[in-house]
């Protein structure tokens, strides 16, 4: 059986059932009609040739990806969590269609596909939101929530989320317009009952207010160096309608909200059925909105955050997966760090599975077991630079005596 190859573009590198046309340039070359076209568009610019007629528009630079080719790149990156990586896959994928759309004639305007990602500590929240962004080429800022606080209060206002994302753009606008900020620890700004707080909740619900206008879409002051506003400075006027927002948190106790809500109505065999099928141990993944409100997060921010997912606890399988198999596995990192040494690693299965054993007693998920791979190797990457060695093997017995030497066991 023949393997039929994929004609790409030499310029771009797109294959052709993704472009309008692809010309055979000769000698195994071949070339867009995209690219065709922004030649054309520079050659007016520079001068070169006479502009005969209007150009139609393109999308610029972004690395458009289906789906399908979303989750498969982030497949090689994140471990498991299939539900969280299809949601974020087609949210993305329908937000980037969405500004590449080259008419609004008909009246139709596609809405935001912003997103809140539900799940426990190391689970894979920012990896996933960092993996995306790369996959797409697209600035990508990661802002701390718990920082923030409403104007005229010590620390950040909300405005700051959008100076990192500048930043992150190198101060191009445009490009900052169209990319993505990743909103860590939203959770912590949850206000602290269910009814409205009779005192000023500076650091929670006033937050919560200020994101408003920012993940729905409005003209911003932005400063361009970060910090606090003052009167007499410049600002970078900002539009947010086509910047991505991705909001993660663990939710540290949403689980009794959602099994309160799950055991309200309890009346019917149905029900008594329905109940005994659920997953007790992980109930996260019954989340709805209005789990999310009883937690602490006011109405208008969860309407501003349509995609609503979650990511599974890692259990020992997905932990041993994460130590070998991504493409930047932390076995990966540290063969390729002895090799720039000219040291060849290589672990014995017994001793990954020891590695594995105590980051399931630890409980951090894959940071977890990032800190034990850290506590096995720093006596060996202290003393075999410069030395003879050419070949270590990690064991079950090395591992478990640097553990306790660490402090770990």
């Amino acid at each position: 059986m023949t393997k039929k190859t994929t004609v790409k573009c030499s310029f771009c590198g797109k294959p052709e059932d993704r472009v309008p046309l692809m010309l055979n340039g000769g000698n195994g070359g071949y070339i867009c009609s995209n690219c065709v076209q922004q030649a054309y568009t520079l050659l007016v610019q520079e001068g070169a040739i006479p502009a005969t007629g209007s150009v139609p528009e393109s999308n610029g630079d972004l690395n458009l990806m289906l789906p399908k080719e979303i989750k498969a790149k982030l497949d090689e990156y994140v471990i498991g969590q299939d539900e969280a990586k299809i949601a974020m896959s087609v949210a993305v994928y329908n937000h980037y269609k969405r500004l590449s759309q080259k008419t609004k004639d008909d009246g139709v305007e596609i809405e935001k596909s912003n997103i809140i990602m539900l799940g426990s500590t190391g689970t894979g929240k920012t990896l996933l939101a960092r993996t995306v962004a790369r996959l797409l080429e697209v600035p990508f800022a990661i802002v701390d929530a718990t920082v923030l606080t409403e104007a005229g209060y010590v620390g950040e206002d909300v405005e700051s989320i959008l100076s990192r994302l500048l930043q992150a753009a190198d101060y191009n606008q445009e490009k900052a317009e169209r990319g993505i900020v990743f909103i860590d620890e939203i959770d912590k700004i949850a206000r602290k009952g269910d009814n409205p707080s009779i005192t000023r909740d500076v650091s929670g619900e006033g937050v919560q207010q200020g994101l408003l206008k920012l993940l729905e879409g409005s003209i911003v002051n932005v400063p361009p160096k970060g910090g606090r506003k003052h009167p007499d400075q410049d600002y970078v006027h900002l539009d947010t309608h086509n910047i991505l927002f991705i909001c993660g948190g663990a939710f540290e106790g949403i689980e009794r909200k959602i099994a309160q809500r799950l055991n309200t109505h309890t009346v019917g065999f149905d029900n008594v059925q329905a109940r005994h099928n659920l997953d007790s141990r992980n109930l996260m993944q019954y989340v709805q909105p209005q789990d999310l409100r009883k937690f602490g997060l006011i109405p208008e921010l969860i309407g501003r955050l349509p995609v609503v997912t979650y990511l599974h606890p890692l259990d020992r399988e997905a932990l041993r997966n994460i130590l070998t198999e991504p493409k930047n596995s932390l076995i990966r990192q540290q063969k390729k760090l002895f090799k720039m040494d000219g040291v060849e690693l290589k672990f014995t299965d017994e001793a990954l599975e020891t590695m594995v054993d105590k980051a399931v007693e630890r409980g951090l998920g894959a940071r977890g077991l990032r800190g034990i791979v850290e506590a096995v190797m720093t006596d060996l990457q202290f003393s075999t630079p410069g030395s003879d060695c050419k070949e270590i093997t990690i064991t079950a017995e090395y591992v478990r005596e640097q553990l306790k030497k660490s402090e770990v066991l």
